[in-house]
Formats: structure tokens, sequence, C-alpha cells
């Protein structure tokens, strides 16, 4: 494994300057080819967090794909939260995906582009579910799957790619992502911070970091549309390519190169995080949201800060929470009573009753998880992943049980906010308003919803500033 030390910030400052607005015609004319419906498989929320006026669906049935692939939208997202599922779990779910998207096509006449949108820290199922699209896409379509493209940068996390070894930005460092508390997620961990040996590691051999397609940043910063373009065009056998990025543009300039190869014949499944979506969604910027475009001034009830994210992140911004300068209510939720028998069943029921309490009188409240991770005695990493689905789903019972509409709901990790929009709220498609902080995104409920035209923000577990969940919260209240 090559050696990686973190960099300092000003490195981004270093990189060669280009003419946005050159590169974003390009890139605008490029798109008018891609004829293609590109559907966002999400394995949690937080794929929306960069885009606005687009659809997003909780669920992968033949129904809901003709809906999909018909709603208007050049990008629709479909919630698979399989990253709370197990192998066995996202195996099945991702074999149905396919198979219901390829007959969605093939009624529809329509041709598609899969982005299986994952963690911009590099956590996940990876490389089990975009093998099985591969696989599943190729023998339903007669579509050969040329490559697959990793692309996890993801400026509004702080995620940045340089010289193939992906940073993550904590402070005014950057960090290596296999130095972080990310790669030593019990689920998904993983030791290489270069994506080319991240590649070779979680592939367990099968793809070698020497075959991987590197796509540079110097390439990218000169305009070298035409090489980039050749690079993809040579990729064959499923191989991986990956992109250098540390600003929007480079993410534009890349998509503009696959958007000639594609025109060209090639195929290509993506594994990135948020940033392509965007981009080649056509998607355009939108300012931050503001309180009166979210919350109803007839609603005077408080609203709901649902906390589950267990990250170091979160725990920053949960306690500079408490400085919030709008009054809130603090309510624990004691997440070792699933060592409990039945213990889980009578926590929910006592926060619900304080949280009730005080929403209806107006206040806004904070329900989260303790902050000491429930210790158990096995190294089962499906068992350790059905413990944490265990707390969440009895976490999002205080929603999915609440018997007062809230002004809003606020819900902090990825799989915390799966939940409560699929399980809690029962939505069936929701429409992704935009962002109230950078990489914080809003869903309005539907009307099939347990609370309908509900602001409600996903806030992912790693993102923001410590400042950002207070801001946010600040911000709905007004």
């Amino acid at each position: 494994m090559s050696e990686v030390k973190p960099l300092n910030v000003s490195v981004l400052a270093e990189v060669k300057p280009v003419d946005e607005k050159k590169v974003d015609e390009m890139l605008k004319e490029a798109l008018k080819g891609l004829n293609k419906k590109i559907i966002a498989l999400d394995d949690d929320p937080t794929g929306v967090q960069t885009v606005n006026n687009v659809y997003v669906y909780t669920d992968w049935s033949v129904p809901t794909l003709e809906q999909a692939f018909n709603d208007g939208k050049s990008i629709s997202f479909v919630l698979t939260n399989s990253r709370g599922l197990t192998v066995e779990q996202t195996t099945k779910a991702h074999h149905e995906m396919a198979e219901n998207i390829a007959a969605v096509a093939k009624k529809l006449g329509k041709d598609f582009i899969i982005i299986s949108r994952s963690d911009s820290t590099l956590r996940g199922h990876y490389p089990l579910e975009t093998s099985l699209l591969k696989a599943d896409v190729e023998s339903l379509t007669g579509k050969k799957i040329d490559g697959e493209i990793l692309l996890p940068f993801f400026k509004e996390g702080g995620r940045f790619t340089i010289n193939n070894v992906h940073y993550v930005k904590e402070g005014e460092q950057l960090t290596p992502a296999g130095m972080t508390e990310f790669a030593k997620d019990k689920s998904f961990g993983y030791k290489s911070s270069d994506i080319r040996e991240y590649v070779e590691e979680k592939t367990k051999g099968e793809f070698k970091a020497d075959d991987v397609t590197c796509i540079a940043l110097e390439d990218i910063r000169n305009l070298n549309i035409d090489k980039i373009t050749e690079q993809l065009m040579a990729v064959k056998d499923f191989n991986k390519v990956m992109v250098n990025a540390v600003d929007y543009v480079d993410v534009k300039i890349f998509a503009i190169a696959f958007c000639k190869a594609v025109a060209a014949g090639k195929e290509f499944i993506f594994r990135s995080a948020a940033a392509i979506t965007k981009v080649l969604g056509g998607v355009a910027d939108k300012d931050l949201l503001t309180k009166d475009e979210l919350v109803s001034a007839d609603n005077k009830n408080g609203g709901i800060v649902l906390i589950g994210s267990h990250v170091k992140k979160t725990t920053m911004q949960f306690e500079e929470l408490k400085n919030c300068k709008k009054p809130l209510e603090f309510i624990e939720f004691h997440a070792a009573r699933v060592l409990e028998e039945g213990g889980l069943d009578k926590e929910v029921k006592e926060v619900i009753s304080k949280a009730e309490e005080f929403i209806s009188k107006g206040q806004s409240v904070v329900v989260y998880t303790s902050r000491e991770l429930v210790k158990l005695d096995t190294d089962d990493k499906d068992k350790i992943l059905q413990i944490s689905v265990d707390i969440s789903n009895a976490v999002v019972r205080v929603i999915g049980d609440l018997n007062i509409k809230p002004s809003f709901i606020v819900a902090k990790g990825g799989i915390t906010s799966s939940d409560v929009g699929t399980k809690a709220l029962r939505g069936k498609k929701a429409t992704v308003m935009g962002q109230i902080k950078p990489g914080i995104p809003v869903w309005m409920t539907g009307e099939e919803s347990k609370f309908p035209n509900m602001p409600y923000v996903i806030f992912p577990g790693n993102v923001g500033e410590v400042t950002t969940l207070r801001e946010a919260v600040e911000i709905l209240m007004g």
C-alpha cells in the first residue's frame, strides 16, 4: 500500500483555474445528446443533497419505476437504503432493481444509465452492488457494460480526490480517507486511501490497482477532453475508472467526455457520491432554502430533531446544537435498552409521551440516541448491523407513532433519515426542494405521507461544519 499523508487545504487553491462559463456551455451541449434516463439508486437518502426540483421514490416496483421513467426529469432517485441492509438483503434487492429497471426500459422503449450513489467516504456494499447490477443488466438487456466509474468527490461534504487519493476535510487539513473514522466502520471498513488500491482491496484482487484508469486533474483542468474520452473508449471488461476532482468544474469536464464516450456506444455504471448526479442530471443551481419556503405558518406546533448517527462529527454538531439561539428541549433515547426484553418498546413510548407534551405547546424538541455505543460481545458483522438496525427502527418509531404533526422534522444520520422517510412518514414519492445548508437536502412529503406537505430535512451524519446543524435548526425555527 502506497504511503499517503494529510495535506493542508491550501492545495485546493493551487489547482489551475479554468473558464467555468465555457465549460457550462460545453456541458449543456453534451447533455443534449445524452438521451438516456438516469436512475440514481441511493443507498441512503443523502444522495439528493446536491439537487432540487427532482423526485425521489421510496420503492423500486415496476409501477413506481414506470412513474420515474415518465416523470419528465432527466434524473430520478430511488431510495434503496441498502447501506442499512445485510449482504443477503442487498443482494435480493439489487436483483429486483435490475430486473424491474430492465423490464420498464424495454416496455417504454427507453435507454438508461444507472448511478449507484453511495457514501463520499467510501462506505457501503462495494463492489457487491455494482457487480450485481452489471451482471443482471447485461443478462436481461443484452447490453455490455464496459466499465465502472468511481467518483467519490463531494465538495459540500469536504471530500476531494487528488493524485488518485481520496481525502476528507477536517478543519484545515485534508485527511486520507483510509486514516479517518469512516475507514474503521465495523460493517464497511477499509484501509486504502488511494482509489486504485481501494478497488483492489475491496474486490479482493479481482481488479488490480495498476489496471484502474485514472482521469488526471491535470488533463481535466487543461480541457483535454479528447484524451479523457479516449481513456473511456479504451475501458472494457467492467474495468474501473477513477476521477480526480476538487471542484464541480472537474466533474463537469469529465461529464462532457463521458457524454462523448456514451454517444460513441460505451456503457458504464457509476459508483459515486452526490456530485455527479447534479451534473449529469443537468440540475440548475438554487439558493439555499428559507423558513418561509419550508414551514407552514398555519402549523403552530413545535418541530422535532431526531439524532441517530454516532459519527464524531454528529456528536460535535449535537453538542453545538445545545447553544441554539432558540429554545429546545432535549430528550435522550436510551439505546442500551436494546439489551432488555421489550426495552426498546418501553423507551419509544416514554420518549413519545415527553415529545408530544412539548410539541403541542409549540416547543421544538431534540430526540437523541445515547452517545455511547452499545457494546456487543461479537465480531459477526451482520449481527452488529442488525442490532444497529433494531435501535434505528425503534428511534424511527418516535416519528412513526407520533400523534401530533410537528412544524418540521430533521433526521440526523443516513440510516435514520432513510427509515424516517419510508417507514415513519410512509412516503412513496417526495419532491426534493433543495438544500437548507450546503449538502443538507430537504424533501417536501407527498399527499400519501403520514404528515403530508411536511418539510423533512435529511441531515447526513458526516456532513457540515460543527455549527451547521444548529444553523439549520435556527433557520427552521425562525
